[in-house]
């Protein structure tokens, strides 16, 4: 039990700090007391508020009137994981729930066979960080600021898949101590349908091992859930993301 919630912890870490990296570069990360929140106009990614403890009725008012003091939507991510029903708070005070994911995890010590073709480039250059962007926003409809990917490399990987010549997808690779995190595999509509996604994370996740580390996570849409058992993922917590209506 104690490792499945250090493993909850650890995952958790790894995607706000995914969040903190990208935005802290460009002054675009805040801390609060009760929250931390990242705000970067001109980009939908990653701009979050998220509580660093349990949620009550103080700090849902305190989130709610930082929200509606800036001009930029934010998405309020809630970790389904005090066995209470706190989320309840968020729908009473007028948030809407978005999306839901799963945090899920794997303890790896093999490589999987790679498809020869396709192949992952890491993101080094404005012209790569453009394509970047032009292949997230395509594959899960948000825009990223490119400036982010060039700013924000320290731990961080941004990659782009090919196939052979051809862009296919994207992906991130964010590492925190001993844990990889792997996030934003995406595969442009044309090219859905062909095994890209399995191959980027098979890449991704032999990446994981060469560097050491010791568990990867991640957090899965119902959509690719499929897939990351197969590959021997966990799923381990539930993460409900709210907003507040869009302001006309």
């Amino acid at each position: 039990m104690k490792e499945t919630i250090d493993l909850i912890n650890v995952n958790i870490k790894n995607l706000t700090s995914l969040w903190q990296t990208a935005s802290e570069p460009i002054n675009s990360y805040f801390k609060e007391p009760k929250f931390d929140y990242s705000l970067i106009e001109y980009s939908e990614w990653p701009n979050k508020l998220w509580f660093n403890q349990e949620i009550n009725k103080n700090t849902i008012a305190l989130a709610k009137e930082k929200l509606v003091s800036v001009s930029t939507n934010l998405t309020i991510p809630y970790w389904d994981i005090h066995n209470s029903n706190s989320f309840e708070i968020l729908e009473q005070n007028g948030f809407d729930l978005k999306f839901e994911q799963t945090g899920m995890s794997i303890k790896v010590n093999h490589l999987f066979t790679e498809l020869k073709t396709l192949s992952l480039k890491k993101v080094s250059s404005e012209k790569e960080a453009n394509l970047w962007a032009k292949l997230f926003y395509k594959s899960f409809g948000y825009f990223t600021n490119p400036i982010l990917l060039t700013k924000s490399q320290k731990n961080t990987n941004y990659y782009i898949a090919y196939d052979q010549n051809e862009a296919v997808g994207t992906g991130i690779l964010h590492t925190t101590n001993n844990v990889s995190g792997i996030h934003s595999v995406g595969i442009i509509p044309e090219q859905r349908r062909k095994g890209y996604a399995e191959q980027i994370m098979k890449l991704l996740m032999n990446q994981s091992i060469k560097i050491n580390s010791d568990y990867i996570t991640l957090q899965s849409s119902d959509m690719g859930k499929g897939l990351y058992l197969k590959l021997g993922f966990e799923e381990q917590f539930t993460i409900k993301n709210y907003a507040l209506p869009q302001r006309v």
